[in-house]
Protein backbone atom coordinates (compact mmCIF):
# COMPACT_ATOMS: atom_id res chain seq x y z
CA UNK A 1 0.00 0.00 0.00
CA UNK A 2 1.24 3.76 -0.77
CA UNK A 3 0.70 5.70 2.70
CA UNK A 4 0.67 8.92 2.78
CA UNK A 5 1.38 10.34 6.47
CA UNK A 6 0.25 14.14 7.28
CA UNK A 7 0.95 16.18 10.36
CA UNK A 8 0.48 19.88 11.66
CA UNK A 9 2.53 20.06 14.99
CA UNK A 10 5.71 19.85 15.47
CA UNK A 11 5.03 17.01 17.98
CA UNK A 12 2.83 15.03 15.61
CA UNK A 13 5.41 15.84 12.36
CA UNK A 14 8.40 13.89 15.24
CA UNK A 15 5.20 10.96 15.21
CA UNK A 16 5.32 10.95 11.40
CA UNK A 17 8.61 11.27 11.02
CA UNK A 18 9.19 8.39 12.66
CA UNK A 19 6.49 6.17 11.37
CA UNK A 20 7.97 6.91 8.15
CA UNK A 21 11.00 5.16 8.79
CA UNK A 22 9.24 2.05 10.13
CA UNK A 23 7.19 2.02 7.35
CA UNK A 24 8.87 1.90 3.73
CA UNK A 25 5.70 1.65 1.84
CA UNK A 26 4.91 5.28 3.31
CA UNK A 27 5.87 8.92 2.01
CA UNK A 28 6.06 12.15 4.57
CA UNK A 29 3.35 14.69 2.79
CA UNK A 30 4.16 18.18 2.44
CA UNK A 31 3.34 20.67 4.64
CA UNK A 32 2.54 23.75 2.02
CA UNK A 33 -1.16 24.21 1.77
CA UNK A 34 -2.72 22.51 4.20
CA UNK A 35 -4.67 19.32 5.02
CA UNK A 36 -6.94 20.27 3.19
CA UNK A 37 -4.96 20.70 -0.06
CA UNK A 38 -2.60 17.82 0.79
CA UNK A 39 -5.12 15.57 1.09
CA UNK A 40 -6.93 16.72 -2.10
CA UNK A 41 -3.74 16.66 -4.31
CA UNK A 42 -2.52 13.02 -3.23
CA UNK A 43 -6.38 11.24 -2.14
CA UNK A 44 -6.01 9.59 -5.75
CA UNK A 45 -2.66 8.54 -5.73
CA UNK A 46 -2.57 7.13 -2.32
CA UNK A 47 -4.35 3.94 -1.30
CA UNK A 48 -4.60 5.23 2.47
CA UNK A 49 -3.72 8.24 4.81
CA UNK A 50 -2.31 8.05 8.22
CA UNK A 51 -2.72 11.62 10.08
CA UNK A 52 -1.44 13.27 13.08
CA UNK A 53 -3.84 15.24 14.20
CA UNK A 54 -7.92 15.44 16.05
CA UNK A 55 -9.99 13.80 14.01
CA UNK A 56 -12.72 16.51 13.60
CA UNK A 57 -9.84 18.03 11.39
CA UNK A 58 -10.00 14.93 8.73
CA UNK A 59 -13.45 14.46 9.05
CA UNK A 60 -13.93 18.42 7.74
CA UNK A 61 -10.91 17.71 5.34
CA UNK A 62 -12.02 14.56 3.41
CA UNK A 63 -15.76 15.71 3.13
CA UNK A 64 -15.43 17.03 -0.26
CA UNK A 65 -13.54 14.10 -1.72
CA UNK A 66 -15.45 11.04 -0.51
CA UNK A 67 -17.13 8.70 -3.50
CA UNK A 68 -17.54 5.62 -2.16
CA UNK A 69 -15.93 2.63 -0.02
CA UNK A 70 -15.16 0.35 -3.17
CA UNK A 71 -13.16 3.53 -4.23
CA UNK A 72 -11.80 5.81 -1.19
CA UNK A 73 -8.28 5.19 0.34
CA UNK A 74 -8.14 4.53 4.10
CA UNK A 75 -7.83 7.18 6.58
CA UNK A 76 -6.30 6.07 9.94
CA UNK A 77 -6.04 9.35 12.29
CA UNK A 78 -3.38 9.00 15.51
CA UNK A 79 -2.95 11.40 18.05
CA UNK A 80 0.06 13.38 18.92
CA UNK A 81 1.43 10.91 21.58
CA UNK A 82 0.53 7.43 19.16
CA UNK A 83 -1.83 6.23 22.29
CA UNK A 84 -4.59 5.64 19.32
CA UNK A 85 -5.09 4.70 15.84
CA UNK A 86 -8.30 5.61 14.72
CA UNK A 87 -9.57 3.49 11.45
CA UNK A 88 -11.81 6.67 10.49
CA UNK A 89 -12.63 5.67 6.44
CA UNK A 90 -12.30 2.74 4.53
CA UNK A 91 -12.05 0.01 7.67
CA UNK A 92 -12.68 -3.11 5.43
CA UNK A 93 -12.14 -3.13 1.45
CA UNK A 94 -9.78 0.04 1.88
CA UNK A 95 -7.40 -1.86 4.16
CA UNK A 96 -8.13 0.72 7.06
CA UNK A 97 -8.70 -1.46 10.36
CA UNK A 98 -5.47 -3.20 9.46
CA UNK A 99 -3.77 -0.20 8.93
CA UNK A 100 -4.98 1.20 12.52
CA UNK A 101 -3.53 -1.83 14.23
CA UNK A 102 -0.15 -1.96 12.38
CA UNK A 103 0.49 1.90 13.43
CA UNK A 104 -0.73 1.17 16.30
CA UNK A 105 1.39 -1.62 16.89
CA UNK A 106 4.76 0.27 15.52
CA UNK A 107 3.84 3.37 18.24
CA UNK A 108 2.86 1.08 21.13
CA UNK A 109 -0.63 2.80 21.31
CA UNK A 110 -4.02 0.87 20.91
CA UNK A 111 -6.47 0.42 17.19
CA UNK A 112 -9.73 1.59 17.25
CA UNK A 113 -11.65 -0.33 15.07
CA UNK A 114 -15.58 0.58 14.84
CA UNK A 115 -16.93 -1.19 12.42
CA UNK A 116 -19.84 -3.73 13.93
CA UNK A 117 -18.81 -6.97 12.35
CA UNK A 118 -14.97 -6.50 13.72
CA UNK A 119 -16.31 -5.50 17.27
CA UNK A 120 -18.49 -8.82 17.23
CA UNK A 121 -15.93 -11.10 16.13
CA UNK A 122 -17.65 -11.92 12.92
CA UNK A 123 -16.89 -11.82 9.07
CA UNK A 124 -16.71 -8.41 6.93
CA UNK A 125 -18.79 -9.58 4.19
CA UNK A 126 -17.23 -7.42 1.72
CA UNK A 127 -14.07 -8.35 2.77
CA UNK A 128 -14.17 -12.19 2.56
CA UNK A 129 -16.44 -12.09 -0.87
CA UNK A 130 -13.41 -9.80 -2.60
CA UNK A 131 -10.70 -12.68 -0.92
CA UNK A 132 -12.51 -15.31 -2.52
CA UNK A 133 -12.57 -13.58 -5.48
CA UNK A 134 -16.90 -13.29 -5.18
CA UNK A 135 -18.68 -10.83 -7.09
CA UNK A 136 -22.10 -8.91 -5.50
CA UNK A 137 -25.04 -8.94 -8.15
CA UNK A 138 -26.62 -6.18 -6.16
CA UNK A 139 -24.56 -4.64 -3.77
CA UNK A 140 -27.30 -2.26 -2.32
CA UNK A 141 -28.34 -5.36 -0.76
CA UNK A 142 -25.53 -6.04 0.97
CA UNK A 143 -25.55 -3.56 3.18
CA UNK A 144 -29.09 -5.25 4.29
CA UNK A 145 -27.76 -8.00 4.59
CA UNK A 146 -24.75 -7.24 6.70
CA UNK A 147 -26.84 -5.62 9.19
CA UNK A 148 -28.54 -8.79 9.68
CA UNK A 149 -25.72 -10.40 10.01
CA UNK A 150 -24.70 -7.57 13.33
CA UNK A 151 -28.04 -8.26 14.50
CA UNK A 152 -28.98 -11.90 14.14
CA UNK A 153 -25.27 -13.39 14.51
CA UNK A 154 -25.43 -15.65 11.39
CA UNK A 155 -26.59 -15.96 8.10
CA UNK A 156 -27.47 -18.97 5.95
CA UNK A 157 -25.52 -19.91 2.77
CA UNK A 158 -25.46 -21.76 -0.23
CA UNK A 159 -23.09 -22.52 -2.61
CA UNK A 160 -22.55 -24.73 -5.53
CA UNK A 161 -18.66 -24.16 -5.11
CA UNK A 162 -17.67 -25.87 -3.08
CA UNK A 163 -16.94 -25.57 0.66
CA UNK A 164 -13.62 -25.75 2.45
CA UNK A 165 -14.53 -23.74 5.65
CA UNK A 166 -16.75 -20.79 6.42
CA UNK A 167 -15.91 -17.68 8.53
CA UNK A 168 -17.75 -17.17 11.78
CA UNK A 169 -21.50 -16.08 11.19
CA UNK A 170 -21.97 -18.19 8.22
CA UNK A 171 -23.45 -21.11 8.29
CA UNK A 172 -24.03 -23.97 5.29
CA UNK A 173 -27.75 -24.36 4.30
CA UNK A 174 -28.93 -27.70 2.00
CA UNK A 175 -30.95 -25.47 -0.96
CA UNK A 176 -31.09 -21.48 -2.30
CA UNK A 177 -34.92 -21.14 -0.53
CA UNK A 178 -33.35 -21.51 2.81
CA UNK A 179 -30.74 -19.27 2.19
CA UNK A 180 -29.69 -15.41 3.02
CA UNK A 181 -26.80 -15.51 1.19
CA UNK A 182 -26.17 -17.52 -2.54
CA UNK A 183 -22.80 -18.55 -3.92
CA UNK A 184 -24.41 -19.67 -8.09
CA UNK A 185 -22.99 -19.01 -11.41
CA UNK A 186 -26.30 -19.43 -12.85
CA UNK A 187 -29.02 -17.22 -13.03
CA UNK A 188 -32.37 -17.87 -11.30
CA UNK A 189 -34.81 -16.06 -8.86
CA UNK A 190 -33.31 -16.27 -5.28
CA UNK A 191 -36.00 -14.18 -3.70
CA UNK A 192 -34.41 -11.54 -1.07
CA UNK A 193 -31.15 -13.61 -0.63
CA UNK A 194 -28.21 -11.99 -1.55
CA UNK A 195 -26.40 -12.98 -4.73
CA UNK A 196 -22.58 -13.84 -4.91
CA UNK A 197 -20.94 -14.79 -8.35
CA UNK A 198 -18.10 -17.07 -8.22
CA UNK A 199 -15.52 -16.18 -11.18
CA UNK A 200 -15.16 -19.68 -11.87
CA UNK A 201 -15.90 -19.98 -15.59
CA UNK A 202 -13.71 -19.77 -18.92
CA UNK A 203 -14.95 -19.20 -22.05
CA UNK A 204 -12.39 -20.77 -24.95
CA UNK A 205 -13.13 -18.40 -28.29
CA UNK A 206 -12.76 -19.49 -31.88
CA UNK A 207 -13.36 -17.17 -34.65
CA UNK A 208 -12.62 -16.16 -37.98
CA UNK A 209 -10.25 -13.57 -39.11
CA UNK A 210 -11.39 -10.07 -38.81
CA UNK A 211 -14.43 -10.82 -36.61
CA UNK A 212 -16.29 -7.79 -35.19
CA UNK A 213 -16.31 -7.58 -31.30
CA UNK A 214 -20.15 -7.04 -31.48
CA UNK A 215 -20.60 -9.98 -33.19
CA UNK A 216 -18.13 -12.03 -30.22
CA UNK A 217 -20.04 -9.63 -27.88
CA UNK A 218 -23.29 -10.84 -28.97
CA UNK A 219 -22.43 -14.47 -28.92
CA UNK A 220 -21.05 -14.07 -25.59
CA UNK A 221 -24.41 -12.63 -24.19
CA UNK A 222 -26.87 -15.63 -26.11
CA UNK A 223 -24.77 -18.08 -25.06
CA UNK A 224 -24.86 -17.29 -21.30
CA UNK A 225 -28.51 -16.44 -21.82
CA UNK A 226 -29.52 -19.52 -23.32
CA UNK A 227 -27.33 -21.63 -20.68
CA UNK A 228 -28.87 -19.54 -17.76
CA UNK A 229 -25.30 -18.35 -16.49
CA UNK A 230 -24.54 -14.69 -15.36
CA UNK A 231 -21.64 -13.16 -17.05
CA UNK A 232 -20.43 -11.52 -13.82
CA UNK A 233 -18.63 -15.25 -13.31
CA UNK A 234 -16.66 -15.03 -16.55
CA UNK A 235 -12.99 -15.51 -15.12
CA UNK A 236 -11.20 -14.89 -18.65
CA UNK A 237 -11.41 -16.16 -22.01
CA UNK A 238 -9.38 -18.15 -23.59
CA UNK A 239 -8.07 -19.30 -27.29
CA UNK A 240 -5.19 -19.71 -29.73
CA UNK A 241 -2.26 -18.75 -30.03
CA UNK A 242 -2.49 -17.43 -33.52
CA UNK A 243 -5.25 -14.97 -32.36
CA UNK A 244 -2.73 -12.96 -29.58
CA UNK A 245 -3.44 -9.85 -32.08
CA UNK A 246 -7.26 -10.71 -33.44
CA UNK A 247 -8.40 -7.09 -32.63
CA UNK A 248 -12.01 -8.25 -31.88
CA UNK A 249 -11.37 -10.73 -29.42
CA UNK A 250 -8.73 -8.44 -27.61
CA UNK A 251 -11.37 -5.78 -27.83
CA UNK A 252 -13.95 -8.14 -26.57
CA UNK A 253 -11.82 -9.12 -23.51
CA UNK A 254 -11.36 -5.48 -22.62
CA UNK A 255 -15.40 -4.58 -23.04
CA UNK A 256 -15.86 -7.89 -20.55
CA UNK A 257 -12.80 -6.74 -18.37
CA UNK A 258 -11.19 -10.05 -18.15
CA UNK A 259 -7.79 -11.74 -19.45
CA UNK A 260 -7.49 -13.89 -22.36
CA UNK A 261 -5.20 -17.19 -21.80
CA UNK A 262 -3.70 -18.31 -25.32
CA UNK A 263 -2.15 -22.04 -26.09
CA UNK A 264 -0.23 -23.36 -28.71
CA UNK A 265 -1.91 -25.61 -31.10
CA UNK A 266 0.51 -28.75 -29.74
CA UNK A 267 -1.14 -27.23 -25.77
CA UNK A 268 -4.42 -27.78 -27.51
CA UNK A 269 -3.85 -31.36 -29.46
CA UNK A 270 -3.10 -32.94 -25.72
CA UNK A 271 -6.83 -32.18 -24.52
CA UNK A 272 -8.67 -35.07 -24.19
CA UNK A 273 -12.44 -35.98 -24.62
CA UNK A 274 -12.97 -33.13 -26.56
CA UNK A 275 -15.02 -32.40 -30.07
CA UNK A 276 -12.96 -32.77 -33.22
CA UNK A 277 -12.85 -29.47 -35.30
CA UNK A 278 -12.51 -30.35 -39.34
CA UNK A 279 -12.52 -26.88 -39.37
CA UNK A 280 -9.67 -26.35 -36.79
CA UNK A 281 -7.52 -29.14 -37.84
CA UNK A 282 -7.77 -28.08 -41.58
CA UNK A 283 -6.86 -24.25 -40.69
CA UNK A 284 -4.77 -24.39 -37.76
CA UNK A 285 -3.42 -27.66 -37.25
CA UNK A 286 -5.47 -28.25 -33.88
CA UNK A 287 -8.37 -30.62 -32.61
CA UNK A 288 -10.53 -27.82 -31.81
CA UNK A 289 -10.25 -24.46 -29.81
CA UNK A 290 -13.08 -23.62 -28.11
CA UNK A 291 -13.32 -26.48 -26.24
CA UNK A 292 -9.79 -27.44 -25.24
CA UNK A 293 -8.49 -23.85 -24.70
CA UNK A 294 -11.66 -23.53 -22.07
CA UNK A 295 -10.73 -26.76 -20.32
CA UNK A 296 -6.81 -25.96 -20.76
CA UNK A 297 -7.30 -22.52 -18.79
CA UNK A 298 -9.51 -23.96 -16.46
CA UNK A 299 -7.42 -26.52 -15.69
CA UNK A 300 -10.53 -28.97 -14.76
CA UNK A 301 -12.02 -31.64 -17.18
CA UNK A 302 -15.85 -30.23 -16.61
CA UNK A 303 -16.80 -29.23 -20.04
CA UNK A 304 -19.83 -27.39 -18.68
CA UNK A 305 -21.06 -26.00 -22.42
CA UNK A 306 -19.88 -27.45 -25.49
CA UNK A 307 -18.93 -25.99 -28.09
CA UNK A 308 -21.36 -23.51 -29.84
CA UNK A 309 -21.14 -22.35 -33.25
CA UNK A 310 -22.08 -18.34 -34.76
CA UNK A 311 -21.09 -17.44 -38.18
CA UNK A 312 -17.96 -16.68 -37.46
CA UNK A 313 -17.18 -17.51 -33.64
CA UNK A 314 -17.35 -20.93 -31.58
CA UNK A 315 -17.42 -20.56 -28.40
CA UNK A 316 -17.39 -23.04 -25.13
CA UNK A 317 -17.62 -22.93 -21.29
CA UNK A 318 -15.48 -25.09 -19.10
CA UNK A 319 -16.13 -24.75 -15.06
CA UNK A 320 -12.75 -23.67 -12.97
CA UNK A 321 -12.26 -26.14 -9.90
CA UNK A 322 -12.39 -23.55 -7.04
CA UNK A 323 -13.76 -23.25 -3.39
CA UNK A 324 -14.51 -21.34 -0.60
CA UNK A 325 -12.78 -20.65 3.02
CA UNK A 326 -12.75 -18.76 5.28
CA UNK A 327 -9.43 -17.63 4.67
CA UNK A 328 -7.54 -15.76 1.99
CA UNK A 329 -7.46 -17.70 -1.49
CA UNK A 330 -4.39 -15.88 -2.35
CA UNK A 331 -3.06 -16.40 0.91
CA UNK A 332 -4.10 -20.82 0.39
CA UNK A 333 -2.17 -20.65 -2.94
CA UNK A 334 1.33 -19.56 -1.17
Amino acid sequence: MKIGLLAITDGGRELAADLATKMPEALLLPQGGGVVQSLAQHWQEMDGFVCVMATGIVVRAIAPLLQGKESDPCVVVVDEKGCHAVSLLSGHLGGGNDLARQVAAMLGGEAVITTASDTLGLVALDLWARDQDLVCERKESLTKVSAKLVNIGNLKLFSEVAIVSLPQGLVQVAGPALADIVVSPHLGDYGSAVVFRPRNLVIGVGCNRGVPVAELMHACEELFIEQGLSQLSIRNLASIDLKQDEVGLLACAEELGVRIDFFSKEELNKVANVTISEAALRNVGAIGVAEPAALLSAQSNDLLVGKRKWHNVTMAVALVNCTLSEQDRALLDI
